[in-house]
């Protein structure tokens, strides 16, 4: 073992302590000197561009039809909700299935009916799950598992016939790993500090235990009673970057920490102590169906991206039409 110690941060550490916790966990960095707040002109401006980006979504994937419809956690899923009840659609019938208990509670806070995951009939599938992303590359991989609930996000997300991508602008990336720093990691608590050590063997500098806010001290604990390890590496590629002339041979296998994303998240998976990894990866719900799988898949089959000038960008799987 490295010596890996857990420290807590508050609010009551003076400058001094808090340069002397930040030499010693180069991680709390992050906590300690938090990057500028946006302003809230621009603020506003983000939040519209997710509200235009959920309408537009839920125009294109809702039907009042639908019986079971996966809800997400990421912060356009209140816009999600708002644009179904806005719809003025008949909802009586239809069950919502939260990724957490944020998310339920807002299902609940708009009249409709939350329904428990585990309360889904056998070999059932959603008609369709929307959620938020940290970031989404143009192969439509995603990092999620920012707001804490990855795991129940992939749950949710390959059991429906059609994952649906809520967004603003600033999660379009062309690579993942370009603007958000980490990789969201669900761990059992007792493995955190081995899974911490495998994570520095595959490349990822710098990984770190989540830690909670001020009001609470100590590790964030997921809906799972689990820890979320925050894990750095370089920008991940994708495997067309592999063919590209300019690849100098890489493999995509950790040279230098570089990693091709299915690659990577395999290699976090099979570490013991993993429960989830923070990326969505492989294929959609509409590729299962053609393949004859039971389930859905962790990618969406389409990614909508709130732009500031109003625009609504939207990114969709091959041979998906909407």
């Amino acid at each position: 073992m490295r010596g890996w110690r857990l420290r807590i941060t508050t609010s009551a550490l003076h400058t001094s302590k808090a340069t002397s916790a930040t030499l010693r966990r180069p991680h709390l960095s992050r906590l300690l000197h938090p990057s500028p707040t946006p302003s809230a002109t621009s603020m506003a401006d983000i939040e519209t561009a997710k509200r235009n980006a959920a309408i537009r979504a839920v125009a294109d994937h809702f039907d009042p039809s639908f019986r079971y419809i996966g809800i997400g956690s990421g912060t356009t899923i209140v816009y999600v909700v708002e644009a179904i009840t806005n719809l003025g659609a008949d909802t009586s019938r239809i069950n919502f299935v939260p990724t957490g208990y944020q998310s339920r509670q807002v299902i609940v806070r708009a009249g409709l009916t939350p329904i428990a995951f585990d309360s889904l009939p056998k070999g059932v599938l959603m008609d369709v799950a929307f959620d938020g992303a940290d970031e989404i590359d143009e192969d439509l991989n995603c990092i999620k598992g920012g707001g804490a609930c990855l795991y129940q996000e992939k749950l949710v997300a390959t059991h429906a016939r059609k994952f649906v991508c809520v967004a603003d602008h600033r999660k379009l990336q062309k690579r993942l790993l370009t603007k958000w720093p980490t990789i969201p990691i669900e761990v059992e608590p007792l493995a955190a500090f081995t899974v911490l050590e495998a994570l520095e063997d595959l490349g990822s500098k710098g990984p770190s235990i989540r830690e909670g806010h001020i009001i609470k001290a100590g590790p964030i604990k997921t809906d799972q009673d689990n820890f979320i390890v925050d894990a750095p590496f370089p920008t991940l590629l994708i495997p067309s970057d592999l063919k590209d002339s300019q690849s100098d041979g890489k493999t995509g296998r950790g040279e230098g920490g570089v990693w091709v994303v299915e690659a990577l998240a395999k290699e976090i998976k099979a570490l013991e102590g993993v429960l989830s990894v923070g990326l969505f990866i492989g294929f959609n719900g509409a590729e299962a169906a053609a393949w004859g799988k039971k389930l859905g898949g962790q990618k969406p089959v389409a990614a909508y991206f709130g732009m500031m000038d109003g625009e609504v960008i939207v990114r969709t799987a091959k041979d998906v039409q909407l």
